[in-house]
């Protein structure tokens, strides 16, 4: 299922780059109650674009760098490969604070309850 996710969240990034899709609204299609460090890191590096809005429209080469940075992302997920460690470790140290919403229904209901549990 993890390539699967991977892939969705490049088509994600890439709809964002392209301007076809907010940032926002890309950040609350990914994957529910996803544990993928890969996606996560994603996830967070999308976080990071959005709140750099303002600093993008200043500087042309800043925009370009992280243009570029997460179609790197994007293309590696798009393979259903997992990132780099470079990557993952930059984003790492949010990981235990983020929670990707669950599933709506019994099912999501169960694996937050397992979540807490454990």
């Amino acid at each position: 299922m993890s390539a699967e996710n991977r892939r969705l969240c490049a088509r994600l990034i890439d709809e964002v780059l392209a301007g076809r899709r907010i940032t926002r609204e890309a950040l609350l299609r990914f994957p529910k109650g996803e544990r993928d460090k890969s996606i996560l890191a994603a996830y967070h590096a999308l976080i990071y674009y959005e709140a750099d809005e303002d600093i993008r429209k200043r500087d042309n080469e800043y925009k370009e760098e992280q243009d570029l940075y997460l179609k790197s992302i994007a293309d590696i997920l798009r393979l259903g490969k997992s990132l780099p460690v470079n990557i993952i470790n930059s984003y790492e140290q949010f990981f235990p604070e983020t929670v990707l919403p669950e599933e709506k229904g019994f099912k999501g209901f169960f694996k937050s309850l397992m979540r807490f549990i454990t």
